[in-house]
């Protein structure tokens, strides 16, 4: 056992294959984490790391929150573990019944549990596929993405998504098309909150069923402000123009709000905050400020309901699931996770620190490098000139940011994205400033 003084020896890495990671480049100059508290990382040796990233836009309540680390340790001790298929246990059924009710929009009122988002995005890719055949337009297969989207690492989050590394070297996809993104940096360069520039992107979506036929489309799926491919958030009135789109022409509209939701925004999910009824929504990460793997799907009761109507009896309705879905732990984290953002009012606290966080990012935008800077709630993104080599600046900045700036910064291509927990306090938020700076002064 290594004790928080001694980092492992370099044979104790090569076991792992790291996901995301650049495994021989890391292995060579380890940034390794031990321990967790509030805003802040540990390392082996105890230096202390600020998290600007909420570890991965996920630990929204903060690092080892004592409400949730306590309803963790009392519900290992008394169910640790219980089957989901054909039976159920109470703590399931409450925080479904609690996300529905009060944090979800009106319309979404059943909830199916996964165990994260790239399986929550996969079960709604299911669930938009079946529903149409349970409702007769079996034509209706092909899913319509978007370029620059992220929807997980599964292979209907792949096809879906617009990330060409992420699906490259897997032939094997669903049938879909892609609209545009939104990004503009010629018009909407340096915007804060909602771009002025770009509503009519929507249309694009107009474009694809000019091609294929709206009755050949089952869904649409958008994340509604855009997180792993840079923090790209939608222009004004875009996501209600994709809502009207999808209405028109019967098509089920999905927002993957697996970075969004819970708080990140505001608000408990986006769609609460832009205005908009999805048919289905993804989630996972904030649910539990991501203390035990979660995800899920929000659906209404009309696509539910088809699901039951096309079966009788005792049969099985949908034919889909994960063994550890709706995990006794996760579930008892996620509970404690919502009453912390109930009791410590974490959502209202992220509406009131957006400008000072805005404020903080376009303090930097005349730092070396920096041609854009955007943000939206608790979402921030510093998008840098590139080098000859794609990413290859942004990614000295996380090496830079954690060995020499004791900061953990979350770096795209060649954009740094910015996410705190949700209990970052005014003073944290200028000290992410104040490191930032630093890290972009020192880039070449």
């Amino acid at each position: 056992m290594h004790t928080m003084s001694s980092p492992p020896p370099a044979s104790d890495l090569e076991a792992l294959w790291m996901p995301f990671s650049s495994n021989r480049d890391f292995k060579d100059k380890p940034r390794l984490l031990a321990r967790a508290e509030g805003m802040y990382f540990y390392d082996p040796a105890g230096r202390k790391i600020l998290d600007s990233t909420a570890g991965l836009w996920c630990c929204h309540c903060g690092h080892s929150h004592p409400t949730i680390v306590a309803a963790i340790q009392q519900q290992a001790a008394e169910l640790d573990f219980a089957p989901g298929f054909q039976m159920g246990h109470p703590l399931a059924f409450e925080l479904a019944s609690l996300l529905a009710n009060e944090v979800f929009p009106g319309n979404l009122d059943k909830v199916f549990f996964a165990n994260s988002g790239s399986e929550a995005v996969d079960t709604a890719l299911k669930i938009a596929l079946a529903y149409h055949q349970h409702r007769g337009e079996t034509e209706r297969t092909l899913l319509v993405g978007r370029s620059r989207a992220y929807h997980g690492v599964n292979f209907g989050g792949i096809s879906v998504g617009g990330i060409p590394n992420n699906k490259k070297w897997y032939p094997n996809q669903l049938r879909v098309a892609h609209i545009r993104d939104t990004h503009d940096l010629e018009r909407n360069a340096f915007s804060r909150g909602q771009p002025e520039h770009g509503a009519e992107f929507a249309d694009d979506l107009l474009n694809v069923i000019k091609e294929h036929g709206a009755e050949q489309i089952a869904a649409v799926i958008v994340e509604p402000v855009a997180g792993s491919t840079g923090v790209l958030v939608p222009p004004r009135g875009y996501l209600e123009r994709l809502r009207d789109i999808c209405s028109e022409h019967n098509l089920l509209l999905i927002l993957d709000e697996v970075i969004t939701a819970f708080g990140r925004v505001g608000k408990g999910t986006a769609a609460e905050r832009f205005g908009i009824e999805p048919d289905m929504l993804t989630f996972a990460k904030g649910v539990n400020s991501a203390a035990v793997p979660l995800g899920g799907v929000a659906v209404s009761s009309a696509i539910y309901d088809k699901f039951l109507a096309a079966t009788t009896g005792k049969a099985i309705d949908f034919f889909h699931g994960y063994t550890y879905s709706g995990h006794p732990l996760a579930m008892a984290a996620a509970l404690a996770a919502q009453r912390v953002y109930r009791e410590e009012k974490l959502f209202e606290q992220a509406i009131e620190l957006e400008d000072a966080f805005a404020d903080t990012l376009h303090g930097l935008k005349d730092q070396p490098h920096v041609i854009d800077v955007r943000n939206y709630g608790l979402m921030g993104a510093i998008e840098l000139q590139p080098r000859e080599q794609p990413g290859a600046r942004a990614y000295d900045a996380l090496c830079a940011a954690f060995h020499q700036h004791d900061m953990l910064i979350r770096v795209t291509g060649d954009i740094i994205a910015v996410s705190p927990p949700l209990i970052a306090t005014p003073e944290h938020l200028a000290e992410i400033g104040q490191r930032l700076g630093r890290v972009l002064q020192d880039l070449d």
